[in-house]
């Protein structure tokens, strides 16, 4: 795969209700979907869990999986705890080691539809990270 960019998505989903990979994964099963379309999913506790390995391509956002990591944040969108962006930032550092020409972009960056997801910029918060390590 030539993975290009980390897509932050949020499961539009309230927090404290316990959802975590395995809830998404059944989301998507329900859909008739191979089984969940993210490579991560953040709790909000921080907790990283895996969805698809990275050499399986996504299903997370259309015309773009083939290029893509996708990140699930657990949470409806803007909500994200502190702890769960530490994880996030960890994250993506480990994907930039193996593909270090990524770029960071939000859901709605790329699909006009969800422009609430992840319910922040995430391309911002990602450079600004980069700019102060």
């Amino acid at each position: 795969m030539n993975i290009k960019k980390i897509v932050v998505h949020c499961s539009a989903s309230p927090q404290g209700r316990g959802d975590d990979a395995s809830s998404i994964h059944r989301w998507h099963t329900d859909k008739n979907w191979w089984g969940i379309g993210y490579h991560a999913v953040i709790l909000e506790d921080g907790t990283i869990e895996q969805g698809r390995p990275l050499y399986w391509p996504g299903a997370h956002v259309r015309g773009y999986n083939d290029e893509s990591v996708g990140v699930c944040l657990i949470g409806e969108g803007g909500d994200a705890t502190r702890t769960q962006l530490e994880s996030l930032e960890r994250f993506i550092w480990m994907v930039a080691e193996r593909f270090p020409d990524i770029e960071v972009f939000s859901h709605g960056d790329l699909d006009p539809n969800k422009s609430f997801c992840p319910g922040f910029d995430a391309g911002a918060w990602w450079r600004s990270r980069v700019a102060g390590s």
